[in-house]
């Protein structure tokens, strides 16, 4: 018998998401190698500008269709991928015209026609997208978590490696964005062979205000987190300029990067095993016991071992910010736990709590950043970790406490 199949249903696809998002984040420690030794920081500082944005419009893409496939009876299913897929063409050609407007009015405010071509490169992502988002959804439904986990990670890997090459062929902030556009054919192409789907021209389309109501508020929580998890290197842009920010911009990849992808694992498998479990609250104390149980001796493990492999994976002169790395890594641990409470609130229809909870961490993360910038990096890193583990802690308990409470024993 295999350890996933003594761990539970859930280690699987946990363990297929871990090594994925394991795999995207090493392979952009690569990418993070071949800029620290071919790129000044104050260029990387640009490229992580275009790709701060970018991600943070990005999150619109989160809108929870794809939750609403995964959560739908059978009898509803095809009426709701008509309607999701509708959402999915309409929203993603929408905001590729927005980014490529964002883009143009930043250029004709005096922006560089090279900060407009970045954004307009990473724009034409969207365009690939809504073709495979339907089977993306449906695969998970089907409990092919391995093969989803799978295709992300090969579409992450392959844009980073190409990024390194390129950051060695051609040094400069495109090195760092044009792979991105390159790599998704590979992630619309394998989706659709993973798991095909065609419209059924017979069933009616779903109402559209579930949909609305529902994704209103999983929208705004994904917008929300990108802006935590990307507005910090704006301000660190504004405040201290791109040389900063190209520091901040390594050390964030190679420490809280690197250490919340497990994070996001986590959440990513969560959801589909909390909407078919027949006993959510044995589900959840599991799915989390397991996680904490492995992402956070791997996390401390990481930070611990920072100030030994900063300096040899980028060279000489990077060497002072392991302190930062190390930091970084810790406020991945208390994000575990909010994702299980952020999971358990989906599941049961709350996303409103979510986004609630989520707008006010951002805007906690975001105060501390300015107010601590003047400081540098090590104290926005403290900070950083002692607001994060507050927010987390404090706002997952009284989610978790119910679910988590022992059953009562049958007399």
């Amino acid at each position: 018998m295999t350890l996933t199949r003594r761990l539970g249903p859930f280690a699987r696809p946990l363990m297929a998401y871990c090594l994925s998002e394991g795999a995207a984040k090493v392979s952009r420690l690569a990418v993070v190698v071949a800029v620290a030794r071919s790129m000044e920081p104050a260029a990387i500082g640009i490229a992580a500008a275009a790709l701060a944005a970018a991600d943070i419009l990005k999150a619109l893409t989160e809108n929870g269709a794809g939750q609403r496939i995964i959560a739908a009876s059978d009898a509803d299913l095809a009426a709701t991928c008509r309607t999701a897929s509708r959402i999915f063409w309409a929203w993603c050609l929408g905001l590729f015209a927005l980014q490529i407007a964002v883009g143009a009015a930043l250029w004709a405010m005096g922006g560089s026609l090279l900060l407009f071509a970045l954004i307009a490169i990473l724009a034409a992502e969207y365009l690939f997208m809504p073709a495979g988002l339907v089977s993306c959804a449906l695969a998970m439904r089907a409990g092919k978590m391995q093969a989803t986990a799978a295709i992300a990670g090969g579409q992450v890997v392959g844009a980073n490696l190409m990024s390194a090459i390129l950051a060695f062929a051609m040094p400069g902030p495109l090195a760092l964005v044009l792979p991105r556009l390159l790599a998704a054919p590979i992630w619309l192409v394998a989706m659709r062979r993973l798991h095909p789907w065609t419209p059924d021209r017979a069933a009616r389309p779903a109402p559209l205000r579930p949909f609305v109501r529902y994704g209103a508020s999983v929208l705004g929580v994904e917008v929300v987190k990108a802006s935590r998890m990307q507005g910090d290197k704006l301000i660190v842009g504004a405040m201290l300029g791109p040389e900063l920010l190209g520091l901040y911009f390594m050390a964030f990849n190679a420490g809280l990067g690197l250490a919340s992808s497990f994070a996001q694992a986590f959440a990513t498998a969560l959801f589909p095993h909390l909407c078919t479990a027949t006993d959510r609250a044995a589900a959840l104390r599991q799915a989390l016991g397991l996680s904490l149980g492995v992402i956070a001796p791997a996390v401390i493990l990481q930070a611990l071992a920072a100030p030994y492999y900063v300096p040899i994976l980028f060279g000489s002169g990077w060497d002072g910010i392991s302190d930062v790395v190390s930091i970084l890594c810790l406020a991945a641990i208390p994000g575990v736990v909010w994702s299980a409470a952020a999971g358990w609130l989906r599941a049961h229809d709350r996303p409103q709590v979510e986004f609630t909870v989520t707008l006010a961490m951002a805007a906690a993360l975001m105060l501390n950043v300015a107010l601590l910038a003047p400081f540098g990096l090590t104290a926005i890193a403290w900070g950083t970790l002692v607001v994060t583990a507050l927010t987390q802690l404090g706002a997952a308990a009284p989610v978790l406490r119910p679910a988590l409470r022992p059953a009562p024993q049958e007399a």
